[in-house]
């Protein structure tokens, strides 16, 4: 339907007199709507202002023609944005920093040497998570769109979208059943003394008491020596077995099944869910304002416990061990691939979350500022959680005499439940101060990253079908993946997840990953990417970020998928292989997340409208028509600069194409 100027102008508040006098109005869009909520018009921007030198028939034609393609252009539904610029930030900020934060990053710091693992941290945050992060925040913001819907800019590879989509799904069905223990574990810190803090003789263990006896100390390096032994007839802790027997009530192994789930954990469950739902319902509008709390608060508990760490006896060995390098580990492979691991989980990349976020943002929202603040931060949070662990670890390294800090813990996924526990246990006052904070922290992290993954599935779903409400999105996901999550929280329930989280998350990650990177990189093109970035900010993008978008970062996560698959070994749990039947569901699971990319390469080419069918191959790997920022104005401007900058790359041979797209 064509619109006329006149009736459009008076949709835009345009008054006849000002067109007749061939003034120009700036057209009022929410898209160009600054920070502060107030109404920001570029000056400089020639769709909106005219020489004076014009004559006035002509001026006024212009105004007729600008409104009609205004009109007659398709126009994008209109999408949430944040109540202000700093929501997406502190958004941000409650996503990335976590569990794989304040729980992840010690633990895996721990198993790879301590400061032995902190320099190729740095080195890969450096060159593979900051230019990824801020990569995913360029897209989301330039286009508006979600995980899925933002491969508009090369339809062939919309399973990229789909494929992580389905991944942070499998992410969300078991991130809460995590905190479902942890908030088990928080109740239960507020009995004295601790629960774990001794045996019980209905265990029927090799069991010792976690917590310090005065009167036993002497004889306690002879217990943990015994502790340490690899047979079965071990001497175990309390605060191990309680984990065990009384949380998880595990079972040997899930020949016969996964047993019933633990009522205490489904309340848990239930719960951890109702919190997400309350803090999404309203989308950004909710999660936005519940980020003030989300991101700020675990600050507060976490100096809180450095304080109380740092006042005890023997932290800062364990601080020491924590910092200093030991360089014999610096070139071990295993270490480098667990940096990779960890800054992937550590700042969310390549899940989708940042795209979706990114996408609430106003179109000239400083991106640039908010990608060096939030990677800079998650640093800083891993470095903080991990002085504070490291401290405590220190203190019971100390209680038990040995100065080998880097076996009085268990490490692993363990460390927050076996180890923590125990080594708050030995604290001779008030235990269970410390406790209720840690675990609170832990929680308030879980829930915060949640809402960020729930948003992704909401957003994909709500880009595909518009007429969903937002409540319905959030309920429907929030029971879907309660039921999920039932499996986890039986006495089976940690087989099912460590599977999962392998097969589903860690391997699915990192090849869809490196296929995102090719493609913004080299498909969409690193020179289209600066070109937007300067479109949208007025910002010019350094040689760092084109260096590691074109070559450094897709090859650095080529190589630790190489060495991942050269290097892989059936999974175990607890030293327990899987059944066959089950090895066979993890990589279904993994077939279902990777297959998507040749799925939606089909479906892109059969539906392209070219009159040959390489025409519809090649088609498919270009950006869609309505490709570009969601303001109609904007977008035609934009398109009006890639036009013109196609013709001036005209006529470059391969060599010229490569350079031009790497250093621009």
């Amino acid at each position: 339907m064509t619109i006329s100027a006149s009736n459009l102008a008076k949709e835009l508040e345009i008054p006849a007199d000002r067109t007749a006098l061939n003034v120009v109005t700036p057209h009022k869009n929410p898209s160009f709507i600054d920070d502060q909520g107030r109404y920001s018009v570029n000056e400089n921007d020639n769709s909106f202002s005219y020489p004076s030198s014009q004559p006035s028939s002509s001026r006024t034609r212009s105004v007729e023609h600008e409104l009609s393609n205004l009109g007659s252009d398709k126009a994008c539904p209109e999408r949430d944005t944040w109540g202000k610029g700093i929501e997406c930030l502190l958004s941000c900020v409650a996503l990335s920093v976590g569990l794989g934060n304040a729980w992840r990053f010690p633990f895996t710091a721990l198993d790879n040497g301590g400061g032995a693992f902190l320099i190729p941290y740095l080195v890969v945050l450096f060159v593979v998570g900051r230019p990824i992060y801020y990569l995913e925040m360029i897209i989301g913001q330039f286009s508006g769109r979600g995980s899925v819907k933002v491969y508009d800019l090369c339809p062939a590879m919309r399973g990229i979208g789909v494929g992580q989509t389905f991944m942070i799904f499998l992410v969300g069905t078991y991130y809460e059943a995590i905190c479902s223990l942890i908030l088990n574990y928080f109740v239960q810190s507020f009995r004295s003394p601790l629960p774990w803090a001794y045996c019980k003789a209905e265990w029927n263990s090799n069991c010792i008491d976690s917590a310090i006896v005065k009167k036993s100390k002497t004889n306690l390096t002879e217990l943990w020596q015994q502790k340490r032994l690899s047979d079965d007839n071990r001497t175990i802790s309390s605060s191990e077995l309680y984990f065990i027997k009384e949380v998880l009530r595990e079972k040997e192994n899930i020949d016969d099944g996964i047993g019933a789930p633990n009522w205490q954990l489904v309340v848990g469950l239930f719960i951890s869910w109702f919190c997400v739902f309350v803090v999404i319902i309203r989308g950004v509008k909710s999660s936005g304002k519940a980020s003030y709390f989300l991101a700020i608060f675990p600050y507060v508990i976490m100096i809180v416990l450095l304080i109380r760490a740092l006042t005890l006896p023997g932290s800062l060995d364990g601080i020491l061990y924590f910092i200093k390098p030991q360089w014999n580990k610096i070139l071990d492979p295993e270490v480098w691939y667990a940096a990779v691991s960890q800054c992937f989980f550590s700042l969310t990349v390549c899940f989708g979350a940042i795209i979706v976020y990114a996408s609430y943002n106003k179109f000239d929202h400083n991106v640039y500022r908010d990608a060096t603040i939030i990677t800079g931060l998650d640093t800083f949070t891993s470095l903080l959680a991990g002085c504070t662990i490291f401290g405590i670890i220190g203190h019971l390294a100390h209680e038990v005499g040995t100065d080998d800090i880097g076996s009085v813990v268990k490490g692993g996924a363990g460390l927050a439940f076996i180890s923590y526990p125990e080594a708050i246990a030995k604290f001779q006052s008030l235990p269970q101060i410390f406790s209720v904070l840690f675990f609170l922290m832990l929680f308030i992290l879980g829930v915060g990253s949640n809402i960020g993954i729930v948003s992704c599935k909401v957003a994909a779903i709500k880009d595909n079908f518009p007429n969903v409400k937002q409540w319905q999105c959030a309920l429907g996901i929030a029971l879907l993946s309660f039921c999920i999550g039932l499996t986890y929280v039986t006495p089976g329930g940690q087989f099912l997840l460590t599977l999962v989280d392998y097969y589903g998350v860690a391997m699915m990650s990192l090849f869809l990953g490196i296929c995102e990177l090719y493609v913004l990189g080299w498909v969409y093109g690193v020179n289209r990417l600066c070109k937007d970035v300067e479109f949208m900010i007025g910002r010019r993008v350094g040689l760092y970020w084109r260096v590691c978008w074109s070559v450094i970062t897709p090859l650095i996560m080529t190589v630790i998928l190489i060495y991942f698959l050269s290097t892989y070994t059936p999974l175990t749990y607890n030293n327990k292989t899987y059944s066959n039947g089950m090895y066979a569901f993890g990589w279904i699971i993994t077939s279902v997340g990777v297959l998507q990319i040749p799925i939606w390469l089909i479906v892109a080419v059969v539906r392209d409208p070219g009159t040959t069918w390489r025409d519809k191959f090649f088609n498919a790997f270009k950006p869609k028509n309505d490709w570009g920022p969601r303001d109609p104005l904007r977008r035609q401007e934009y398109n009006k600069e890639v036009n013109e900058d196609a013709k001036l790359n005209e006529g470059l041979d391969c060599w010229g194409e490569i350079k031009k797209n790497i250093f621009g």
